[in-house]
C-alpha cells in the first residue's frame, strides 16, 4: 500500500456497539495500517440510538486511534447534506465501515463521498448492490444472499467475542509488569486472593429507565443472598457513560419512589481514599453501602472483562451486557420487572423511536413492552443466538426473595453453572473478527488506490 492519504470514516451508533465493536475494530486497523494520521484518518460519526446515553462520543473520542467524531445529534444533516457539524473534509480516497445503526447510511454517504463500504452484519445483510463487501459472524448469514453477490461476502466470526482477546491481553500485560490485571484504585476487591472468592456481578444496566428498578431490585437480592452466605462478595461494573453520584440515586429512596417498591430500605455512596506505596498516588475505593451494612463495590475499570470472568454468577438486565457475559462463557440471570412498565423505553430500533415519541409515547411504550415481553426466552443475547433459553430470563413483577432463591440454588450446585457455560461458548461465532475486517479495510483501500488501467 502506498503512502497515499485516506480516510477511514466509522458510521455507529449504540453505547454496546461502540465498546464492543468500535474498539476492537479501530484497534486492529491502527496495528494494520499505523499510526500516521498524514496517511490513515479514522473518523467516527454516531447515528441515534434509543438506547444512547449521550456519553457515546466522549467514549470513541477516548480511543487513542480515533481521530475525531461527530455526535448524534447532527447525523441527519451529514446524511442529508453530506457536511459534518464541524464541516470536516474529507481527503478523496476512503473506506466506510459500518458497526451500527442502519445499513441504509453506508449507502448514501458512501455515494456522497465516494467511499467503498464494508459492512459488519451479525444476522441480516441488506443493500447487497450497493455494498462493497459484507464481514459476516457466520455462513448462514451469505447463505440466504443471492448468490450473483456472494463474492461479496466473507465470514468474519464474532466481533462480540473480542472480548476474550481483550481479556487474555490485559491478563499477559500485568503477568510481564507483576500486578493483577486489574488497576490499582479501580475497586475494593483489588488483589488475585480477594478473586478467588466467591463473587457476583450486579449489571443493572445504564440508562435511567432500566436503572429505576433494576438498582433497588438487585441490591435487594444481594441482600438476601448476604444473609445466607456472608461469604459472598458483590460488585457492580459501573457503566463508562454512568457517573456514581447518578448510579447511587436510584438507590436512595428520597430520590426513587420504586426503591420500597421491592423491599429494599436504600443504600448511600461510600467513597474512601487509600496510600499506595508510592506516597504521590492515592487510590480511591466506591461502594454502595445498604442500610442492613452490605458493601457492594463499584468497579469503574473499564473494560471490565477480568472482572466478570471471575465472577460465578451475574444478575442483569436485557442489552449488551448479556452479549459480552455470553462472549466470556459468565453464567447469568436475565431480570425484566415490569412494575415500572412505562419507563421501560430502552428497546432498539423502531420501537425504542415509538415508546420516547411525545405525548403519545407512554401508550406506544406500554404497547410495545407488553409484546416484546410476550417472547420471554429469546430476549437475551444469547438465548437469541441459540433460539432457546440458556440463560434464565424472568419477566414480571419480580420481588427479591425469589430471585435470590435461585442464585442460591445455583451456587448450591455448581454443576448447574457449568451447564450455563458450556452452552454459552457452544453457541458464538468464531474469534479474530476484528484483525479480518481491518484486513478487507486493507483490501478495499488498495482496491481504491489502484492506478486505473485503460
Amino acid at each position: 500500500m502506498n503512502n497515499q492519504p485516506f480516510d477511514i470514516l466509522i458510521l455507529s451508533n449504540g453505547p454496546g456497539e461502540i465498546t464492543t465493536w468500535v474498539r476492537p475494530v479501530v484497534r486492529a486497523l491502527r496495528k494494520q495500517l499505523g499510526d500516521d494520521r498524514c496517511v490513515v484518518r479514522i473518523s467516527v460519526v454516531l447515528s441515534p440510538c434509543p438506547n444512547a446515553t449521550g456519553k457515546e462520543a466522549a467514549i470513541a473520542l477516548s480511543y487513542p486511534e480515533v481521530d475525531r467524531v461527530q455526535e448524534a445529534e447532527h447525523f441527519w444533516q451529514f446524511l442529508l447534506w453530506g457536511k459534518t457539524f464541524e464541516n470536516w473534509d474529507w481527503r478523496s480516497h476512503g473506506v466506510i465501515v459500518f458497526l451500527g445503526g442502519d445499513q441504509i447510511f453506508p449507502v448514501v454517504i458512501g455515494k456522497k463521498l465516494g467511499y467503498r463500504t464494508v459492512v459488519y452484519a451479525e444476522w441480516e445483510a441488506r443493500w447487497h448492490n450497493w455494498i462493497d463487501r459484507f464481514c459476516v459472524m457466520k455462513p448462514k448469514v451469505a447463505a440466504r444472499v443471492p448468490q450473483k453477490y456472494a463474492h461479496k461476502f466473507t465470514v468474519v466470526g464474532d466481533l462480540m467475542l473480542e472480548v476474550q482477546g481483550q481479556l487474555l491481553t490485559q491478563q499477559r500485560q500485568s503477568a510481564q509488569v507483576g500486578r493483577p490485571a486489574h488497576a490499582a484504585g479501580s475497586s475494593a476487591l483489588s488483589t488475585q486472593e480477594e478473586f478467588s472468592t466467591e463473587v457476583i456481578g450486579l449489571l443493572p444496566g445504564s440508562k435511567a429507565a432500566k436503572l429505576t428498578q433494576g438498582v433497588p431490585l438487585e441490591l435487594a437480592i444481594a441482600e438476601y443472598i448476604y444473609a445466607k452466605r456472608p461469604q459472598t462478595k458483590f460488585v457492580i461494573p459501573v457503566a463508562p457513560t454512568l457517573d456514581l453520584q447518578t448510579l447511587a440515586s436510584f438507590a436512595d429512596p428520597q430520590k426513587n419512589p420504586f426503591v420500597k417498591t421491592f423491599g429494599f430500605n436504600g443504600a448511600s455512596l461510600i467513597v474512601s481514599k487509600e496510600s499506595t506505596h508510592d506516597s504521590s498516588l492515592v487510590t480511591h475505593h466506591s461502594a454502595l453501602k445498604t442500610e442492613k451494612g452490605l458493601f457492594v463495590e463499584l468497579w469503574q475499570e473499564t473494560p471490565a472483562y477480568e472482572l466478570l470472568s471471575q465472577c460465578r454468577i451475574c444478575l442483569t438486565t436485557v442489552g449488551a451486557n448479556t452479549a459480552e457475559l455470553g462472549a466470556l462463557g459468565v453464567p447469568m440471570i436475565v431480570l425484566l420487572p415490569t412494575q415500572q412498565l412505562d419507563a421501560m423505553r430502552s428497546w432498539d430500533g423502531l420501537p425504542g423511536l415509538l415508546a420516547n415519541l411525545p405525548g403519545v409515547g407512554s401508550t406506544f411504550a406500554k404497547a410495545i413492552n407488553w409484546l416484546v415481553l410476550s417472547r420471554k426466552g429469546l430476549l437475551a443475547w444469547p438465548n437469541i443466538w441459540a433460539k432457546q433459553e440458556i440463560v434464565p430470563e424472568l419477566v414480571g413483577k419480580l420481588q427479591a426473595p425469589e430471585v435470590a432463591d435461585m442464585v442460591l440454588d445455583y451456587l448450591d450446585n455448581p454443576e448447574k453453572l457449568d451447564e450455563i457455560r458450556a452452552k454459552l461458548h457452544s453457541v458464538r461465532g468464531e474469534s479474530g473478527a476484528a484483525e479480518k475486517i481491518a484486513q478487507i479495510v486493507c483490501e478495499e483501500i488498495e482496491q481504491q488506490l489502484k492506478p486505473n488501467r485503460f
